[in-house]
């Protein structure tokens, strides 16, 4: 008796089947209720399929590799007297064992194919559209359209002909079995190949591109262009033995004690006629006076390929294969034998649609890899085009340049906010906290606040970058932006607005941060439209990268988080505010001195009371006070610096 199945497990399984999703995990193949594995039905854009897409992409380029070996079974004993055709076991062997595991690929192909759901066509109104799960529809559909072509290349028609039909004809040997073996492995080559096409485009609507990086994809293509060459050397071998054969064959017709079985190595031929014929001699496609002409293939036989181990012979045939196919067989010496006539044109028109086909879609791959470089490369042309035409000064056409290369350094030319605004909010705030969050704790600042109002501040942050001598903001200027400092220095001094004799100067380091005033402004329960002006002029020192946050954003954040407003992050923002910290010191500075000007006056005090005794001493004593007393008013005076505006934390908004 199977287990009850809850009520929330069932609604989950069913809206699992109705949008495509597993229960789970949103791209695991899914299951109604608690049936077995082999019931599942999968998610045409899960994972799972996915990935067995891929790999059967990458057997069915193996299939089409193992296929054309078949080619090189027949093979060429040459003697010294008697030459035969035979068949090359081993090689056969290993051939079909290779070919019977990629037929077992295909079969599952097509069991895969009978538990996938489909979208239903008519469902396609908006977004994805419904997944159709019911088992006979699926098996419906596959019916009546792939079915047929997968079944045709699944077959194991070849490993029939080679150990069942072949050796079942008397004379295996004969011309009209190899051409068998052609016709049949040909004709299931078609749709293996046909294949390919629809599998490559249910990878390309699934994740938008075959090859994940331009170097795959060339790849991709450049393996395309080998199978076609190694078809087309295996075909060439296949039928230079066919063509040694038919030489035999026809001087056997006419040589008197001759009988075709003695041209078999299965046979052993009589010793007279082996001693006697000329068949082998009229037929020696080394011997330039003989009347038979072998065409194109009598390289080949010049060099007994045919009787070569098979690395041999194989590589050669690869290089007569890809060098016909990229020259377009302009290199051929054809006979008037029509089949080698035919085949030569099947080349020349093949090698020339492949080799463009081949030449485009590298190109096409290859100049994806230099896109960007050569974005920038116009921009840069462009720039400089525009800054000759306005005639800047060189100092200004040197700071663009460098600012130029500065992004492209740290970007890649990659836009990245117009990536970040086409996901959606919850994906670009992982991404953000990914990114940012760690970078952020390290100002001190940050590192007060709680993870909530961090990941608040992380969604608004924006990189900024700033080269050598770039004035970020200049003392008096309207402040529109809080930048922290990730890397690179900046220098931030003021004169207090003006004011002569005072001058001070800091230098801000990753983790500092400028532009504080806008803080005070953003706390505020109504800020005024106008933003507060700078007290400080920042300068980069050295290529500077920061994250910014604009005024409009650091007042969003003020107003929807309360725990801003705190007695924690005030005392934080007061010992790392370098416009506090400027303002302390001065007023240190003001009460030391005050405390030395204090002190000095009672110590001419004491003295006084020392030296009342002489009046002629007391009057120099009266002269000396009054001296030293007018001393400490005569000393310059440190200017006062303004205390800076305290940020009011604790102000709540009004209703």
């Amino acid at each position: 008796m199977k287990p009850a199945i809850p009520i929330q497990q069932k609604q989950a399984g069913l809206a699992a089947s109705k949008f495509g999703v597993g229960i789970s995990k949103k791209h695991r193949a899914f299951v109604a209720g608690d049936e077995q594995w082999f019931n599942r039905i999968f998610d045409p854009s899960s994972d799972f399929i996915l990935t067995w897409n891929r790999v059967f992409l990458v057997s069915c380029f193996a299939a089409l590799f193992i296929d054309p070996l078949y080619f090189y079974v027949p093979k060429i004993s040459y003697g010294t007297t008697v030459s035969c055709v035979g068949t090359d076991t081993h090689l056969a062997v290993i051939v079909t064992f290779l070919r019977s595991i990629a037929d077992l690929l295909y079969v599952l192909h097509i069991v895969i194919k009978f538990r996938t759901a489909y979208i239903n066509p008519s469902a396609r109104v908006f977004g994805r559209g419904d997944l159709v799960t019911n088992p006979k529809e699926i098996a419906w559909k596959y019916l009546r359209s792939e079915f047929a072509v997968d079944v045709v290349a699944a077959l194991p028609l070849p490993q029939i002909i080679i150990w069942f039909v072949i050796p079942a004809i008397k004379y295996s040997s004969s011309e009209h079995n190899n051409n068998i073996l052609v016709l049949i492995v040909l004709a299931q080559y078609l749709p293996r190949l046909y294949l390919i096409f629809p599998l490559t485009y249910e990878i390309v609507k699934t994740t938008g591109v075959v090859a994940k990086t331009a170097w795959e994809g060339a790849a991709y293509n450049m393996v395309l262009y080998l199978i076609a060459s190694h078809v087309l050397g295996a075909l060439w071998y296949l039928l230079s033995v066919d063509r040694q054969t038919a030489c035999w064959k026809k001087n056997c017709r006419d040589e008197p004690g001759c009988d075709i079985k003695f041209l078999d190595c299965d046979d052993t031929p009589n010793t007279t006629w082996a001693n006697t014929t000329t068949i082998f001699f009229n037929c020696d496609a080394s011997n330039t006076s003989i009347a038979f002409d072998f065409g194109m293939f009598q390289p080949a036989l010049m060099n007994q390929a045919p009787a070569d181990r098979f690395v041999m012979k194989y590589f050669y045939s690869l290089w007569w294969g890809l060098q016909n196919l990229s020259c377009y067989g302009q290199t051929l010496s054809v006979s008037t034998y029509l089949g080698e006539t035919l085949y030569c044109i099947f080349l020349a028109v093949l090698g020339l649609v492949l080799f463009a086909h081949l030449i485009g879609n590298v190109q096409t791959y290859l100049q994806s890899i230099t896109v960007r470089v050569e974005e920038w490369r116009l921009k840069q042309r462009d720039t400089e085009e525009w800054m000759r035409h306005r005639q800047l000064p060189q100092e200004l056409r040197e700071r663009v340049r460098r600012f130029i290369q500065y992004k492209w350094l740290a970007t890649r030319g990659v836009n990245e906010e117009s990536i970040m605004q086409a996901l959606p909010a919850d994906l670009r705030r992982d991404i953000k906290r990914h990114l940012c969050l760690g970078l952020v704790r390290r100002v001190p600042f940050f590192s007060q606040m709680d993870d909530q109002l961090l990941d608040a501040i992380c969604e608004r942050l924006v990189s900024s970058l700033c080269t050598k001598g770039t004035y970020i903001v200049r003392e008096g200027d309207p402040v529109t932006e809080m930048l922290f400092i990730i890397r690179g220095k900046l220098e931030s001094s003021t004169t207090n607005g003006g004011r002569t004799g005072f001058f001070n100067s800091i230098t801000l380091k990753p983790g500092d941060f400028c532009g504080e005033e806008l803080l005070g402004w953003a706390l505020v329960p109504k800020p005024t439209t106008n933003l507060p002006s700078s007290t400080r002029t920042v300068r980069a020192l050295i290529e500077v990268e920061a994250f910014s946050l604009q005024a409009d954003d650091l007042k969003f954040v003020a107003s929807q988080f309360r725990r801003l407003h705190s007695k924690k992050l005030q005392h934080t923002f007061r010992y790392y505010s370098h416009h506090w910290r400027t303002w302390a010191s001065c007023f240190i500075q003001a009460a030391w001195r005050r405390y030395k000007r204090r002190k000095m006056a009672k110590d001419l005090s004491m003295r006084e009371l020392f030296n009342s005794v002489r009046l002629d001493e007391n009057s120099l004593a009266l002269k000396f006070i009054a001296r030293t007393r007018k001393m400490p008013q005569s000393t310059k005076e440190l200017p006062k610096l303004r205390k800076p505006d305290e940020p009011d934390f604790s102000a709540e908004p009004e209703e």
